[in-house]
């Protein structure tokens, strides 16, 4: 496995690193914690050292899962969590207040069996919070030595320069796919002007760039897709263009529409490092497989020219979701 390094922070991580959150949390019921645990530790064995977590992923629950696995080799590996929600729980509202900040470092560092986070993002952008507060916040838990590096996740372009100008910020973990380019606008540009690392996550678009999801594919009754407006059934239907162009390319090349999506992110910049999730073993050496495939500028071109021909309907998050993005 290829590594990279985060913007200007030093921070090296595995080219194609794992989310972990759908391992216990958002895409129906929570993954056997054996069969888990040794997806996790395969991930190592190819060469993942980059796994990411956060506290509202259960609450508490993924990373008490991911810090059990980790823990014979965590000196070989990078753990980024995150802060940012009330008590955990993405349902009761945003609460990055500096006495939650810590309490939450605390408790994280227990769940994950570790005296360090590397990598320690706001998961959303609390606007009841001055950001100069929470990067000094984070500032504050670097020097003690009880975290190594800040990120922001989802942040606009305001917040990224406010906390920069405290405390560097080493990566922005945001979504960027295939089918979801609007990064390119503003943050890409901003991100190679300030040195800050990239992190897409959901970069097979949640599974639809795969080409396993079809417009009539049911999902489990706790799966976040279900309110996703993108994943509505006319959407999925709109949006299968998309999917058969990457097949196509793919079937060219002798690898996955998955792979194609992946190689395409690790082509656009050398500081970007996706974190594809998945419950399965052989997903996963799927996607890491991605870090060997190699396009070539008539392949970019190719793509770029199919994609200018599409429109990808739907929105990306409802709307009482969208509204924590960006600010």
């Amino acid at each position: 496995m290829q590594t990279r390094t985060l913007g200007n922070s030093g921070l090296e991580v595995s080219a194609i690193g794992l989310g972990c959150m759908g391992l216990s949390f958002g895409y129906g019921p929570a993954t056997d914690k054996g069969q888990a645990i040794t997806l996790i530790r395969r991930a190592h064995e190819l060469g993942v050292t980059f796994f990411d977590t956060a506290e509202a992923y259960g609450p508490g629950d993924n990373e008490l899962l991911l810090g059990e696995a980790l823990t014979p080799f965590r000196d070989k590996v990078v753990i980024a969590t995150k802060f940012g929600f009330k008590h955990g729980k993405t349902s009761e509202g945003l609460d990055s207040r500096p006495a939650t900040i810590r309490a939450v470092a605390e408790a994280s560092l227990r769940r994950l069996n570790t005296d360090v986070i590397d990598l320690f993002y706001q998961h959303r952008v609390d606007p009841d919070v001055p950001m100069e507060e929470v990067a000094g916040t984070v500032r504050d838990l670097i020097q003690e030595g009880k975290v190594r590096h800040f990120g922001l996740s989802e942040a606009g372009v305001d917040s990224i320069r406010r906390a920069h100008a405290v405390q560097p910020v080493a990566a922005l973990q945001s979504e960027y796919s295939l089918w979801w380019r609007e990064p390119e606008q503003t943050i890409l540009p901003l991100l190679e002007e300030l040195g800050i690392g990239f992190v897409p996550f959901s970069p097979l678009g949640k599974g639809f760039l795969t080409g396993a999801i079809k417009a009539d594919t049911r999902f489990d009754d706790s799966d976040f897709r279900n309110i996703v407006p993108r994943f509505a059934e006319a959407a999925r239907q709109a949006n299968q263009h998309l999917v058969e162009v990457l097949g196509d390319l793919a079937a060219s090349k002798g690898v996955t529409s998955a792979q194609i999506a992946l190689a395409w992110l690790l082509a656009q910049k050398p500081w970007i490092a996706p974190i594809p999730g998945t419950t399965k073993l052989h997903r996963l050496e799927e996607n890491l497989g991605a870090a060997r495939v190699s396009l070539s500028a008539t392949d970019l071109g190719d793509i770029q020219r199919a994609l200018a021909g599409i429109k990808v309907e739907g929105d990306r998050y409802p709307s009482h979701l969208q509204h924590n993005v960006g600010r």
